[in-house]
């Protein structure tokens, strides 16, 4: 394990020519706080956990002190906001402090929050303590999850007011990934018709972190082709654990297949694939069950901006990344059957298997059953022994209709032999039974508005550590989530 002074910083990105960046460097908050920190990720970069309470290391997040190798820039790219290409977007309040080589591989460390860049747009650079605090849980969560996704080191809390719909406390967090590379980054060149630094991005990326296609024939379209098939896996993903992100736009959308940018996001209570989770996306276009036709249009973005970098004639390398984009579609579809069959329990995909799914989910968003807690409690079903059911049924309006479901599935398991233990442990293993619900975030964010007690983060993160085990001590945290939760809106200032 590694002091702070001794991380390995390579700084890669560094190296790319000026217009892909500007040199910045971080602007300190008043009064900074240490409000958590994360031992885990710390151990992702041989950073040893004993460096988290050293002054140094809140110095570190707060811009004032940088370990010796790092090189912080802001990167510019652009991106499709709501389906609308904006030219310029960039790093408008995160600021890169460097890539840091460890046992466990390369991760960049970025400062969330560290003030104003070049490409703030007249924004002030800052985040606040409630975004964060979302931020740092739900990327942790999602991580406990099985989910792709950026980590949070730590943040810092300040006496620093920044203005949103009213004012709030300033804060940062630092969060790693392999890299923050995204789709917009390509378009950023495209739309400004240089292919030169087009191609230097392209030969770039797989330089750094596609290595494995260097050698291959057209190896940009073999890049797009692993790009799509990661995105429908990340698709499948949200959609099997109910996770809506909210600002689906092509700038927050990861090369690497990672969940990214933690804005508006929430988890379904009550299954509702028409849930909107971002009060400022008033058409919808972000909607639960939007996200994957939505990750295929990004796509299709992105397929058009590597365009001039595929091989052959245009016209056969549109054709190309066409026969790719379909793929993405199948890929999705692959991903989530077999996903839903196993939270399901099936151990087989069947014809039919699909209509049963779907039945089951049309009854709860009619009847507005909770997501998690009806697939978490349907592992406890008894194959032999429908009058136990009780549970199960009364978590919906109409239970007539979850019993003529509940025969069909009944039939289903015993067409494959299936054996309750056995299936109970494996659909344990896939249905969480806790997840980060807004109002347990929003019940973290007062006590460190209000009281400066950050006890419920760290509650919370280590409770969503092991969200498939059962956790006695934290029952309540999986109970139904109250009414006013009802009333919570996130925006994409959160």
């Amino acid at each position: 394990m590694r002091r702070l002074e001794e991380l390995h910083f390579i700084n890669s990105y560094a190296r790319l020519p000026a217009g892909f960046h500007s040199r910045i460097q971080p602007q300190p908050l008043a009064a900074p706080r240490l409000a958590a920190s994360n031992p885990q990720a710390a151990a992702l970069i041989d950073l040893s956990p004993e460096e988290l309470a050293r002054p140094q290391f809140s110095a570190c997040l707060n811009g004032e002190w940088l370990p010796p190798g790092a090189e912080p820039l802001a990167a510019v790219y652009a991106g499709h906001q709501f389906g609308q290409y904006v030219p310029q977007l960039g790093d408008g309040r995160a600021i890169l402090l460097g890539e840091v080589e460890a046992e466990s591989g390369r991760w960049e460390l970025q400062l969330k929050g560290a003030g104003i860049t070049p490409y703030s747009r007249r924004g002030d650079g800052r985040a606040v303590l409630r975004s964060t605090i979302r931020e740092y849980l739900c990327s942790e969560a999602m991580h406990g999850l099985g989910i792709p996704t950026t980590r949070a080191l730590a943040l810092i809390d300040s006496e620093e007011e920044v203005y949103r719909e009213s004012i709030e406390r300033g804060a940062v967090l630092l969060r790693m990934a392999p890299s923050h590379l995204r789709f917009g980054h390509f378009e950023f060149f495209y739309y400004r018709n240089d292919p030169e630094a087009l191609r230097i991005l392209g030969d770039y990326a797989l330089r750094e972190h596609f290595p494995h296609l260097l050698g291959e024939a057209d190896p940009f379209m073999r890049l797009f082709e692993e790009v799509t098939a990661r995105t429908a896996e990340l698709m499948a993903h949200w959609q099997l654990v109910g996770f809506a992100h909210g600002v689906m736009n092509t700038d927050n959308m990861s090369l690497l297949g990672l969940t990214i940018d933690y804005g508006p996001f929430g988890f379904l209570d009550a299954y509702d694939p028409d849930h909107i989770c971002n009060h400022s996306d008033v058409a919808g276009r972000y909607a639960f069950g939007a996200q994957p036709r939505v990750g295929g249009w990004n796509l299709s973005r992105l397929g058009q901006a590597l365009m001039p970098l595929f091989e052959g004639e245009p016209g056969e390398a549109a054709e190309r990344a066409n026969a790719a984009l379909k793929g993405y579609e199948s890929a999705f579809q692959r991903a989530y059957a077999e996903g839903m069959n196993a939270k399901l329990g099936l151990i087989s995909l069947r014809e039919g298997d699909g209509e049963l799914a779907k039945r089951l989910l049309r009854q709860m968003h009619a009847d507005r059953v909770d997501y998690t807690r009806l697939f978490r409690a349907l592992g406890a079903l008894r194959l032999e022994a429908p009058e136990s059911d009780g549970p199960l049924r009364d978590q919906f309006l109409n239970r007539e209709a979850f019993d003529a479901w509940a025969a069909d599935y009944r039939a289903r398991l015993r067409a494959e032999g299936s054996e309750d233990a056995q299936r109970r442990a494996a659909m344990d293993a896939v249905n969480p039974k806790y997840i980060l619900r807004n109002h347990l975030a929003q019940r973290a964010i007062e006590l460190a508005e209000q009281e400066r007690d950050y006890t419920e983060i760290e509650r919370l993160h280590q409770l969503l550590q092991r969200p498939f085990d059962e956790q006695p001590a934290m029952e309540a945290y999986a109970a139904e989530p109250p009414e006013w939760a009802e009333e919570l809106a996130i925006s994409c200032s959160s």
